[in-house]
């Protein structure tokens, strides 16, 4: 199923939406809040968001430009009661991809969807995410938090096998077989822990970043 991350605080009309789409293989994830969608973002991103315009915690226009500023090519779908221009123009400008005004036909809703989804692509495989670390794999960018984080090219290559493999143990021959054999550069054991010192200090540490003692590394979020 495709994910869709749906910004609505009225619950009705979203698990409305959430069901008409689930039959037309969509897997909509509500969020009643911009704090949840925050939250929720962090820790995975979707093919799209619909995003309402009254929330009680914030303005769609402001949560659409965190979206940009964070995800840039993550597809934003407007669905608002706001249908007057200034509020149209306003969302275009935070970013948005398309606007759709209350109330809307469902049969509607799911074609604008596919219609954003055939020009921008399934962008939800560009981004990968853990514990607050992001990466962008089109901008070969990290980030830690808000905070972009520089990575040595074998730092940046270790980070994204394992990110890759969120949820499972990576043994160190794999990673060193993975990072540096492939590219024919023939290294030790021991390049492997100073590579991952180094990344686990540019990345303050992160917990979701684990050691199998005697085995490998694991990225996994927290329970």
């Amino acid at each position: 199923m495709t994910d869709l991350f749906y910004i609505e605080d009225d619950l009705a009309i979203a698990l409305a939406v959430r069901d008409y789409l689930k039959t037309k293989g969509y897997a909509v994830t509500i969020c009643t809040t911009h704090a949840e969608a925050r939250q929720r973002l962090l820790r995975s991103v979707p093919s799209c968001v619909l995003l309402d315009w009254n929330m009680p915690d914030g303005r769609g226009d402001l949560l659409c430009q965190w979206i940009r500023s964070n995800w840039r090519d993550l597809p934003v779908l407007f669905l608002t009661v706001r249908s007057d221009s200034a509020d149209i123009v306003a969302g275009f400008r935070a970013g948005a991809d398309d606007y759709l005004s209350k109330p809307f036909e469902l049969e509607v809703l799911y074609a604008r969807i596919q219609a954003v989804l055939r020009r921008t692509g399934n962008v939800a495989e560009q981004y990968l995410s853990c514990g607050g670390i992001r990466m962008d794999q089109n901008r070969h960018i990290v980030y830690c938090q808000e905070d972009e984080v520089p990575l040595s090219e074998a730092e940046y290559q270790l980070l994204l096998y394992l990110m890759q493999n969120k949820g499972r143990t990576v043994t160190r021959d794999k990673i060193l077989t993975h990072v540096w054999d492939l590219n024919g550069k023939f290294v030790n054991d021991n390049t492997l822990t100073v590579t991952m010192k180094r990344l686990r200090d540019k990345l303050h540490q992160p917990a979701c970043l684990k050691t199998v003692r005697s085995v490998g590394y694991r990225m996994e979020e927290a329970p």
